[in-house]
C-alpha cells in the first residue's frame, strides 16, 4: 500500500494581508497529479485543513474541489482536525463521505476507531486523532486528573494500541496534530504551548508502523517512522527558500518499507531583501525575484517617504516591510527633560518632521499655532 503523508494545509489563509488561495489550490490540486504518477492508494492530512475554525466559503470550495480531484485520480483520503480546524464542523457529513472514500476522522471518542483498508498483503489499520486540546479531551477520554498534551495523546494511543490487539497481523498507521520532542518548529504556526499543553515525547507511538504528524510546517524526520510533512506553502518568510513536500510511504507485509519525499511545487518564491531603497528599486541583480512575494528590511538612516509603494512600483508582490535603518543618533534624556523649555508650537513641528520627514511649511506651522490656541482657549473655559 503506498500513501501520501501531509499536513497543515490551512486552506483561507494569508501571507500579510494578501489571500494565497489560488497558489494553495494549485498546490493542494496538483497533489492529484502525484496520485496518478506515483500510484498512491491513500493521502492522509494530518490536521489544519482550514486556517480557522469558521472557514470562508471561497475556503470551502477549495477543499471540495482539492478532494474531487483526488478522488478522482483513485485515492481515498483520510482527514483529520488540527487546533485550527473546527473538529465538529469538519466532521459534518463524515459518514456521508465515507461512502465516497474521503474518511474525516474528527470525534474523539471514536479515536480508536481506524479506517481499515487492505491490500494484497492484508489490512492496514488506518487510526485518526483528532487534535486534542487537554482540558476538552480529558474530560472526553474519562480521565479528569490528565494534565497537558502528552497525558491525554498517550491516553489516545494507549486506546489505539488496545484496539490494534484484537487486529492480529494488521499493519497500523496514525495521523497526530501535535507537537512531538525533537521537531524544530518555524514562525508560521500558532504556538500551542500554552495552557498546560507542551511537548509530546516520541515514545507515546511506539507499536505503531507509521506515524503521520502535523503542527510543525517544516518537513523532518524524528525516526524512520515519525514524521512531520510540513505545509504544502510557505506561510512565513522565515520558511523563505523552504523545499515544500510530502512523504510517499510504502507498506509492505511486515510493516513500514520506504519513505521518499515528494517535492511540492511552488506557485510564488517568498523573498526576503535588506538594503537602502534606492539600491533595492536599481539593482539589475533582484529582476529575477519581481514576481515573488517580497519582504523588505530597509536600511536607509533616514525612513523614506512612502516607501512600500515606491517597492510596489518594482516589486508588485511585496507584502511585508520594516525599516533597520539607525536614524540619527537616540537621545538618552527622557521624555520631560527634552520637553523642557520647548513650546507646544515647537513639539508639533518636530512632529511633522519626524513623521514624514519633510519640515512642516509656514503656512503649516501658522495653521498648527491656531489650532493650538484654540485648544489652549477651550481648555481655559472648561
Amino acid at each position: 500500500m503506498r500513501l501520501l503523508h501531509t499536513s497543515d494545509w490551512h486552506i483561507g489563509r494569508s501571507l500579510h494581508g494578501t489571500d494565497l488561495l489560488a497558489e494553495q489550490e494549485q498546490v493542494l490540486g496538483g497533489l492529484a497529479d502525484v496520485v496518478r504518477a506515483e500510484s498512491v492508494d491513500v493521502v492522509l492530512v494530518a490536521g489544519d485543513v482550514y486556517d480557522r475554525a469558521v472557514p470562508s466559503a471561497d475556503a470551502t470550495g477549495v477543499l471540495d474541489r482539492v478532494l474531487m480531484r483526488l478522488r478522482s485520480a483513485g485515492a481515498q483520503v483520510v482527514l483529520t482536525p488540527g487546533n485550527h480546524d473546527s473538529a465538529r464542523r469538519l466532521g459534518f457529513g463524515a459518514g456521508l463521505l465515507a461512502r465516497s472514500g474521503v474518511h474525516v476522522r474528527a470525534m474523539t471518542p471514536a479515536l480508536d476507531e481506524p479506517v481499515m483498508l487492505d491490500d494484497e498483503h492484508g489490512d492496514v489499520a488506518v487510526y485518526g486523532l483528532p487534535y486534542l486540546e487537554p482540558e476538552v479531551a480529558r474530560h472526553e477520554l474519562g480521565l479528569p486528573d490528565a494534565r497537558g498534551h502528552e497525558a491525554v495523546v498517550g491516553a489516545a494511543m494507549d486506546r489505539v494500541r488496545a484496539d490494534l490487539f484484537l487486529r492480529p497481523r494488521t499493519r497500523s498507521v496514525v495521523l497526530a496534530h501535535a507537537f512531538v520532542g525533537g521537531g524544530l518548529p518555524s514562525e508560521s504556526e500558532r504556538d500551542i504551548c500554552v495552557g498546560g499543553v507542551d511537548l509530546v515525547s516520541a515514545a507515546v507511538f511506539d507499536g505503531i508502523d507509521y506515524v503521520a504528524l502535523g503542527h510543525l510546517h517544516r518537513p523532518q524526520s524524528l525516526s524512520d517512522r515519525i514524521r512531520y510533512s510540513g505545509s504544502p506553502l510557505a506561510y512565513s518568510f522565515g520558511e523563505a527558500g523552504q523545499q515544500k513536500q510530502a512523504w510517499l510511504v510504502d507498506l509492505d507485509a511486515s510493516g513500514l518499507s520506504e519513505v521518499r519525499p515528494v517535492p511540492l511545487p511552488t506557485p510564488r518564491p517568498l523573498t526576503v531583501l535588506r538594503g537602502e531603497l534606492a539600491e533595492l528599486l536599481a539593482d539589475p541583480e533582484l529582476a529575477s525575484v519581481t514576481e515573488h512575494f517580497v519582504s523588505a528590511q530597509l536600511t536607509d538612516a533616514i525612513r523614506p517617504a512612502d516607501p512600500m509603494r515606491q517597492l510596489q512600483g518594482r516589486f508588485p508582490h511585496a507584502v511585508h516591510l520594516e525599516w533597520a535603518g539607525t536614524g540619527p543618533a537616540g537621545d538618552q534624556r527622557s521624555y520631560t527633560e527634552r520637553l523642557a523649555g520647548r513650546s507646544d508650537l515647537e513639539v508639533a513641528g518636530e512632529f511633522v518632521s519626524h513623521v514624514r520627514t519633510v519640515g512642516a511649511t509656514p503656512a503649516e506651522l501658522e495653521l498648527l499655532r491656531r489650532a493650538l490656541a484654540a485648544a489652549a482657549h477651550e481648555e481655559a473655559l472648561a
